[in-house]
């Protein structure tokens, strides 16, 4: 399997190089040269595969010979140990809850695939390899779960001081071991510049193995693609079109749908669901892409200003002859294949309402403005049949909604243990050179 740079198809690497890295030195992401379509006997009978099976099939698609077949269907088996179920609300509104795993999140999927992904290819190197992530909320708490006690693996997780919900701040700041969590005096797109500069400071990888774990990483699309395929199976096949609906934040979610419909899944449409953080619907409304600083919402895990999968998504839809206007030439295709809405936090409330008062379910605040983007889409076209990513379990923002909802929730074991659990971060300045001195000095 080859990659490229989003920034220059000449700047190539191989699938372990590209894990391993997580960036190449240009600061552009890997994206593969092919997107294989799969078989439409594989489609049509999606319903005969299980969960796993199936995202063997799209790793072997991608992957070809590069890592043996058993070695595939082991990673895949050992990260999806949990299900992705599509809940009904009703005939033109599904659910797909992606709460299930260790930590109540979507982000699991990708977590423990890379895990999985990184721990084969590290098995023979001596060095300790240095995970970065950055974290807006879920993102963290999944990589620590996913990482945790890995031989050979250290991980860092950057996220903004004052910014995430306690219980997904109790994720990542308490499993110790491997796991140490920074507490950065900013935002997260501060975290992920943080990050970033650490990729690309070449002194720095001279004296440390760095790697991503953020969505920036190919290692988490892949696996993310898997449940668009697991969802699509669970409606019938006969029926109105299948349009998503995704809570965007990063954007990597949304894009890796789109590696699922590049690779034959009927998907018909897709919907960019945000916060007032909007630049994506913003784009695709005018054309124009303006990033600024991050704006902190009732949906924290989607307070990002500046999304780096933006740059897989133009990749995706640009005319290659026009670098130098590739998100201007990527804005026709991508308009069509993408619709854009945003809401604030007072809208985000009434829909958590809402959905409790009319079908008595309970969806969290980033499954809440996906729900106000499908129905506002739903009316202007009716015949078809909308997937919500629910994509974090409504526990985890628990005291905000509990003040919405007027009632206590459930809140499953796994995270209700860890409220008592001591906190240990260390707090850090939003400064590059503290950053590196810290890295320096503990790695």
């Amino acid at each position: 399997m080859k990659l490229y740079s989003t920034k220059n198809k000449d700047n190539v690497a191989d699938l372990k190089e590209a894990v391993m890295k997580g960036l190449p030195d240009d600061n552009g992401l890997y994206m593969p040269f092919s997107i294989p379509e799969l078989p439409q006997s594989f489609i049509d009978n999606l319903a005969d595969y299980s969960f796993q099976e199936i995202g063997i099939t799209v790793c072997k698609a991608l992957f070809g010979d590069y890592i043996p077949s058993a070695d595939i269907e082991q990673i895949v088996n050992n990260a999806i140990e949990f299900s992705a179920p599509v809940v009904r609300l009703d005939d033109q509104k599904y659910i797909l809850e992606l709460f299930h795993g260790p930590s109540l999140a979507f982000k699991d999927f990708g977590a423990r695939f890379m895990a999985q992904l990184m721990g084969y290819f590290n098995k023979e190197e001596s060095d300790k390899l240095v995970i970065l992530v950055a974290t807006s909320g879920d993102t963290g708490g999944a990589v620590a779960a996913g990482f945790y006690q890995t031989l050979g693996i250290e991980v860092v997780i950057l996220y903004p001081s004052g910014k995430v919900s306690l219980l997904q701040e109790k994720q990542l700041t308490t499993l110790g071991h491997n796991i140490t969590a920074l507490e950065v005096d900013g935002t997260f797109d501060d975290c992920q510049t943080l990050v970033k500069k650490a990729f690309l400071d070449s002194e720095l990888n001279k004296s440390i193995r760095l790697s991503s774990a953020n969505s920036i990483n190919i290692a988490r699309l892949i696996p993310q693609s898997f449940y668009y395929f697991e969802a699509y199976k669970q409606l019938s096949k006969e029926g109105n079109p299948i349009v998503f609906c995704v809570p965007s934040g990063n954007f990597g979610n949304l894009t890796a749908g789109l590696l699922a419909q590049k690779m034959g899944l009927p998907i018909h449409h897709f919907i960019a669901a945000t916060n007032k953080n909007d630049v994506v619907p913003a784009y695709l409304d005018s054309g124009l892409y303006e990033p600024r600083p991050s704006e902190r919402t009732l949906s924290n895990a989607m307070d990002v200003g500046n999304p780096s999968n933006f740059a897989r998504m133009v990749d995706l839809y640009r005319a290659f002859g026009e670098a130098n206007s590739a998100v201007l030439s990527a804005w026709p295709g991508m308009k069509t294949a993408i619709s854009g809405f945003a809401y604030d936090d007072l809208e985000t409330e009434s829909a958590v309402v809402e959905v409790m008062n009319k079908y008595n379910y309970t969806i969290d605040p980033h499954g809440a403005i996906g729900y106000l983007a499908l129905e506002k889409y739903q009316k202007e076209n009716p015949d078809t049949r909308g997937i919500i990513l629910e994509t974090a379990h409504p526990s985890k923002f628990l005291d905000d909604m509990v003040r919405i909802l007027g009632h206590d929730i459930e809140v499953p074991d796994r995270l209700a243990v860890l409220k008592d659990r001591e906190k240990v971060a260390h707090s850090t300045p939003n400064s590059y050179d503290e950053f590196r001195s810290w890295l320096l000095s503990n790695y």
